[in-house]
């Protein structure tokens, strides 16, 4: 297992991101203040139980994020309410995303 960071920098400050690493798959995420977007690997729903705002990025087994660095070339695909209430939306890019949870 490996495990790699990466911070974006928004108009809105500062996120993190997190990369764990195993063969043949990898969990994605980063973090903000506000709330966070990972990989379709993160239960949103489960996340709203919690009170966190949480968004899927999109991904699947033909065409996995892969890396940190392609994580912003993405979209939303499913944000919980939390998520919503922050302005996040299905078919959003990424990056705009990134901004409202920092």
């Amino acid at each position: 297992m490996k495990v790699v960071t990466k911070t974006y920098q928004t108009p809105n400050g500062s996120v993190e991101g997190v990369q764990t690493k195993w063969a043949g798959f990898n969990i994605l995420l980063v973090t903000g203040s506000k709330g966070f977007l990972a990989c379709p690997a993160i239960d949103v729903d489960a996340c709203e139980g919690y009170g966190v705002a949480a968004a899927i990025v999109e991904s699947t087994p033909d065409n996995p994020i892969g890396t940190l660095e392609r994580f912003g070339d993405r979209t939303v695909t499913k944000a919980n309410a939390k998520a919503r209430a922050l302005g996040i939306t299905e078919g959003m890019d990424v990056t705009d995303a990134l901004a409202l949870i920092a």
